[in-house]
C-alpha cells in the first residue's frame, strides 16, 4: 500500500516548526537511511525521534525541534540569544564563538554583539568525564587563567588552544581540552525551560474583585497574541541593531509574523 499523504490532516505525531512551512512528520527507523538534521548538521545515528519533510528533504532531531526560540545562556549574560534557522550574514554561515568552527544550520545569536553559537554547543554539559583524565572537567567560556594572554595547549591533542574559545578544564590538575577532543560526537541536548514574561490580562482589574465573577472569554487569546508580539519585537530590535552595524536590510527577511489567533 502506498504512503498516505495526509497534507493538512496531520497525525498526532506530526508537528509544525517555525523554521519550515510544511508539517514535519515523524520518521520511523530513521537510521535505515542517512539523514542530516538541518538544525545541527549532524546525522541521526540513533533511533531517537526524527522529524522531516520528505518533499523538501528537511529534517530535525527531536531535541533540535524543541530548542527554545530564546535562550538565556551563561556565556553571554548581557542579552538573550535568539534561535535563527540560518545566520543573518551575507554568507548565511557563521563562526561559532564556542568551538570556532563554521556553521550553516541553526544558531543561537545575539545580533547586537555578533555572537553566534551552534545548538550543540549551547546545550553542552557544564561537567563531563573523559577517558584521558580521572576527574570531572568543567566547561569554561574562555581562558581559565588570570593572565588572559597566556598560551595553553589541549592536553588531549597537544595543539595550542584559541584563548577566545570554550574549553573543558580541571583546575586542580591544570588539564585542558578542546570541546571536540572531549566530546567527539556532539549532540544537541535537552534545553532547560526558558522563562518568558507573559502579560497578565487582568493586570488592570481590581485586586479585590469577586473571584467568581465572569472573566473575559478572549483573555487567553489576547495573552498569547501579546506574548507573541513581544517576542517579535525583541527579535526585530536585535536584527535592526545588526542592520545598523552592517548597513543591510536583508536581515529583516528572517522576521516571520506570528500567527494571530481569532476570537470564537
Amino acid at each position: 500500500m502506498g504512503r498516505q499523504n495526509r497534507g493538512a490532516n496531520a497525525g498526532p505525531q506530526d508537528k509544525q516548526h517555525f523554521s519550515h512551512s510544511h508539517i514535519l512528520k515523524l520518521i520511523v527507523n530513521p537510521t535505515e537511511t542517512v539523514l542530516t538534521c538541518n538544525a545541527c548538521e549532524q546525522p541521526n545515528n540513533t533511533n531517537k525521534p526524527f522529524y522531516g519533510c520528505n518533499t523538501c528533504q528537511y529534517f530535525l532531531h527531536e531535541n533540535c525541534f524543541n530548542a527554545p526560540r530564546f535562550l538565556n545562556h551563561a556565556s553571554h549574560p548581557s542579552h538573550p540569544l535568539t534561535l535563527l534557522p540560518s545566520a543573518t550574514y551575507s554568507s548565511c554561515s557563521f563562526t561559532c564563538k564556542a568551538c570556532d568552527s563554521a556553521g550553516n544550520g541553526f544558531c543561537f545569536s545575539c545580533a547586537c554583539c555578533e555572537f553566534d553559537i551552534h545548538l550543540q554547543c549551547a546545550s553542552l554539559s557544564s561537567l563531563i568525564l573523559v577517558d584521558k583524565h580521572p576527574h570531572q572537567l568543567e566547561l569554561n567560556f574562555g581562558s581559565p587563567y588570570e593572565d588572559k594572554d597566556s598560551e595553553y595547549v589541549c592536553d588531549i591533542c597537544s595543539e595550542i588552544m584559541n584563548k577566545e574559545n570554550w574549553l573543558y578544564y580541571c583546575g586542580g590538575c591544570d588539564f585542558a581540552s578542546h570541546l571536540h577532543c572531549a566530546i567527539t560526537s556532539p549532540e544537541v541536548g535537552v534545553f532547560a525551560k526558558q522563562q518568558r514574561p507573559i502579560p497578565n490580562p487582568n493586570s488592570n482589574s481590581n485586586s479585590n474583585s469577586n473571584p467568581n465573577s465572569n472573566t473575559n472569554p478572549n483573555a487567553r487569546v489576547e495573552m498569547i497574541n501579546s506574548a507573541n508580539e513581544a517576542e517579535e519585537q525583541i527579535m526585530a530590535a536585535q536584527l535592526r541593531a545588526q542592520i545598523a552595524a552592517r548597513g543591510r536590510e536583508a536581515c529583516l527577511d528572517l522576521v516571520t509574523p506570528r500567527r494571530r489567533y481569532g476570537y470564537y
